[in-house]
């Protein structure tokens, strides 16, 4: 390709025009999709009405496993998208799909209205929300990356995590407002369906950003040249299964890490077994939301900094140390113990998190990046993230005590850990412009005509 010195000429405007773009569909998607961990305890209520309020949350929350599964089929799904006709086109098919889903389930008819027809629609439609997420998470990060300076990557990838824990803290807020203000009755009746309904001006907005942007010059380089994958899934299958596989290592740690944060897991566990109060449970989740939000861009800095293998092992095993202490303190009844053992954990996590997303976009040639990067990214999500909050709330039922429910993040980080460490090369610097060198660098990838 013709630009070859890796470095993005794009004005201090743009990149804050780039930013803004990823950051409201990130922001969006991740509101809408937190919303339902939220209230899955009302959700599990309404649509899977059992004589045993666990039974009830299980069930609730193995819905929102049913969206985390469909992720991969939404990373093939737009990752084919993003390599063949577009970055921008990938972004903005993504962020309808979840703003059209999830105003649907604000829509629907519980279990006492049409039975089963309930809890199957619900189904499918967070089957869909999985798949708009499993194409918005690398969407993102290529249109940030890509047209960052090579200096400055992880910091400007940093927007993806920090955006989408941002999404949390307004789940949360949306959350204590409705729980402070409306009776459980009033709750059950209508009040559940409000955050969903917001999922319609909130896609609007952000597809409204991301129209109005160009697609990056990467893309648009390779769309003048001819240069376009044709069957980009097969392409990364037979050239990239060791930057895939990498991607997963990466991704694991990250999913669940980021699903103890974000969804109900921390939360669910500080009112269901520790007995604090709703609204308590809600604050302490907010406030660890919002200080994880602050670490991201500092994890970016320190990646880029430091390079991207240091930072991603240190956090891996952080995550892997910390996790059990963590979740034992949450046992402590204090919302300050809670919060402090739980922000340590956060800390680990944004050095996985942020450096996954610079990760997603460096290890793989131009041609099959969104789709290559888009299945580590979202196996990982399916098979590692989604049983983690059943397998949480399993753990502690089992063993009795709290900490056990950081005992598969342990696992996880654990294995992250060894996998990087043997594995995974230094990219920082790498030139994103060439399709060969992601290839020629990486000793690990497989390279076979």
């Amino acid at each position: 390709m013709s630009m070859t010195t890796g470095d993005v000429r794009t004005s201090a405007r743009d990149q804050r025009r780039i930013g803004v773009a990823a950051a409201c569909g990130s922001f969006m998607e991740w509101f809408d999709f937190a919303a339902y961990g939220f209230f899955a305890i009302t959700i599990g209520e309404l649509f899977f009405p059992n004589d045993d309020p666990a039974t009830e949350l299980l069930l609730s929350l193995s819905v929102f496993g049913v969206a985390l599964v469909m992720r991969p089929v939404g990373g093939v799904i737009f990752g084919i998208v993003g390599d063949r006709i577009g970055r921008r086109a990938s972004l903005t098919g993504s962020v309808i799909l979840m703003a059209v889903s999830t105003t649907l389930i604000a829509l629907l008819p519980t279990f006492a209205s049409v039975g089963l027809l309930a809890p199957i629609a619900l189904v499918l439609l967070r089957m869909l929300q999985g798949i708009s997420v499993g194409g918005e998470w690398a969407g993102a990060a290529a249109f940030l990356v890509e047209q960052a300076p090579r200096n400055k990557r992880a910091l400007l990838g940093s927007v993806v995590p920090a955006t989408a824990a941002a999404g949390g803290v307004g789940g949360v807020a949306v959350a204590l407002a409705l729980t402070n203000l409306l009776s459980q009755e009033q709750m059950l009746n209508w009040g559940w369906r409000v955050p969903f309904l917001l999922a319609a001006p909130l896609g609007l907005a952000a597809l409204y950003i991301r129209l109005k942007l160009e697609d990056t010059p990467i893309f648009t380089e390779m769309k003048e040249e001819g240069d376009i994958a044709q069957a980009p899934t097969r392409e990364a299958l037979r050239r990239n299964k060791r930057a895939i596989a990498l991607c997963f290592f990466a991704t694991a740690s990250a999913a669940v890490g980021y699903y103890y944060l974000v969804t109900s897991t921390a939360n669910a566990l500080m009112s269901e077994e520790v007995g604090m109060s709703r609204t308590t449970a809600l604050c302490a989740t907010g406030i660890i939301l919002a200080i994880y939000t602050a670490m991201c861009p500092l994890a970016g800095v320190f990646a880029d900094r430091i390079g991207r293998r240091p930072t991603i092992l240190v956090g891996a095993a952080g995550l892997a140390a910390s996790a059990i202490p963590a979740f034992h303190l949450l046992g402590s009844g204090s919302i300050i113990v809670a919060v402090l053992a739980m922000s340590l954990f956060a800390l680990f996590e944004a050095m996985v998190n942020v450096t996954m997303v610079v990760l997603l976009i460096e290890l793989f040639p131009a041609r099959t990046r969104l789709t290559g990067c888009s299945l580590g990214f979202n196996l990982a999500g399916a098979l590692v993230g989604a049983p983690a909050a059943l397998v949480v709330a399993a753990s502690v039922a089992e063993f009795g005590f709290l900490g056990a429910g950081g005992f598969y993040m342990t696992a996880v980080g654990a294995m992250t850990l060894i996998g990087l460490y043997f594995l995974l090369p230094e990219t920082n610097g790498r030139d994103l412009h060439s399709h060969e060198e992601a290839l020629k660098k990486d000793s690990l990838a497989s390279v076979t005509d």
